[in-house]
């Protein structure tokens, strides 16, 4: 099959869609992949033809803060949401759109799989689905799906579970639709009609879901609400590891010396500022005698993290996660989903502490599922995260969760079940020819 792929330009978005990328290759299809000029290198490595985005869809999200430089001094929140929807994503559909139109027109793929928040795919699968390959949707970040208790996205809350909780809930989502939905769907709905499709009434979010023909949720349903879903919806488990996208460190040998190993990181995006939870877990953890940290700044130089570095601290700026997670005794993060799903599919139990982006949602699973503790903070302080550690390493439940969930995504073949998915499109279109 002649596959596109089409992904938002972050780490994040762009490393589960290599590794579907490189599984593809291995399988005998051709890929084109789409995306920004700045992950070019990566994604040539990966053995596909790539393509880059076209005008303002050039970005890189792993610097946001030059992406949408207007949420510089926006705390987390509603208004942060709005604008990283609005500036972040909805005014490069267009261009997006436009990038993928142009693939096509060379390479007549015969699917496009894309990633759960590229955007420029939306009008095409609101379009007549006889003019398009089949899409499939990768959900990088927690199901994008409305909840029966009407709690929101990104707002970080647990199911309800007393009539109190359901009211409140209520009231939070329609400040919620007020002040995020509303506008940005008045804003999408303008750049949809260019197009001849559209309005949409719903969140655009959730669209992707709907619209999808099949929506691979990198996940497993242990980790997720549980509610009624559209039947496009699979989970597929976690992605392999793409190998050797770094070296393993000089210090290797120490993590085998008997000391427990905890991991912190601040992922891909959210890690210009160590202060937040790199550098406080080093403090919190620095006279801990039998815990080693390691800590990884994903990608960004760890020279900037602030303070004293303690003794039983290590440090790289990048680490070849597939050689350190089955080290790792404790995962303390802000929440990125992928770096999450890979922990837990190792059974390992997690700190988190994180507010932006998809974090606050993601966290909040954490501590719904036992698999770890959620301290519910962008700004963890050293006494909260210490606390934390020890209540993971010293008592079993968060760690019996953890292994609960990873015997969930054990037994799912990721790699074997995205490719039966992909081949029943390609059974039908067949069968339709």
């Amino acid at each position: 099959m002649k596959i596109l792929v089409a992904c938002t330009p972050a780490t994040g978005h762009l490393n589960p869609l290599i590794a579907i990328t490189k599984f593809l290759i291995e399988d005998g299809h051709e890929v084109v992949l789409l995306s920004g000029t700045a992950y070019r290198r990566r994604i040539e490595k990966s053995g596909a033809r790539f393509h880059p985005l076209p005008g303002k869809a050039d970005v890189d999200f792993s610097h946001l803060p030059h992406v949408v430089p207007e949420l510089d001094g926006v705390e987390p929140g509603f208004d942060w949401l709005r604008i990283a929807l609005e500036s972040g994503f909805i005014n490069r559909i267009a261009d997006q759109h436009k990038g993928l139109c142009e693939v096509l027109k060379r390479f007549p793929a015969d699917a496009i799989i894309g990633d759960d928040m590229f955007f420029g795919l939306l009008p095409m699968l609101m379009g007549d689905r006889a003019d398009r390959p089949a899409v499939l949707v990768c959900g990088t970040s927690v199901l994008h799906w409305r909840r029966e208790d009407k709690a929101p996205l990104f707002v970080g809350l647990p199911p309800a579970t007393t009539p109190a909780e359901f009211a409140q809930y209520e009231g939070i989502a329609r400040e919620y639709y007020e002040r995020v939905d509303r506008p940005s769907l008045g804003e999408l709905n303008v750049v949809l009609e260019t197009f001849g499709v559209g309005p949409l009434d719903f969140p655009m979010f959730e669209a992707t879901v709907a619209l999808a023909d099949t929506y691979l949720q990198l996940s497993v349903p242990g980790f997720e609400y549980p509610r009624p879903a559209p039947a496009c919806v699979k989970f597929v488990g976690a992605l392999p590891i793409i190998p050797g996208q770094a070296e393993i460190p000089s210090w290797a040998a120490d993590l085998d010396r008997g000391r427990k190993v905890v991991l912190v990181t601040q992922g891909t995006v959210a890690n210009h500022d160590f202060g937040l939870l790199v550098g406080p877990t080093l403090q919190a953890l620095a006279h801990e005698p039998d815990i080693l940290v390691v800590a990884t700044g994903g990608g960004r130089s760890v020279s900037t993290i602030p303070g004293p570095i303690p003794e039983n601290a290590r440090l790289a700026d990048y680490m070849p996660m597939e050689w350190l997670l089955p080290k790792v005794d404790v995962l303390v993060t802000n929440g990125g989903y992928g770096t999450v799903n890979q922990a837990l599919s190792h059974g390992i139990p997690i700190i988190a502490a994180g507010l932006t982006e998809d974090k606050a949602d993601v966290n909040a699973r954490i501590g719904w599922s036992g698999a770890g503790i959620d301290l519910k903070t962008n700004h963890a302080t050293s006494v909260a995260i210490r606390t934390a550690v020890r209540t993971v390493l010293d008592t079993q439940d968060c760690r019996r969760h953890a292994r609960r969930l990873a015997a969930e995504f054990a037994a799912i073949d990721t790699r074997a079940e995205i490719l039966r998915l992909l081949r029943r499109h390609e059974i039908a279109k067949a069968r339709a020819a």
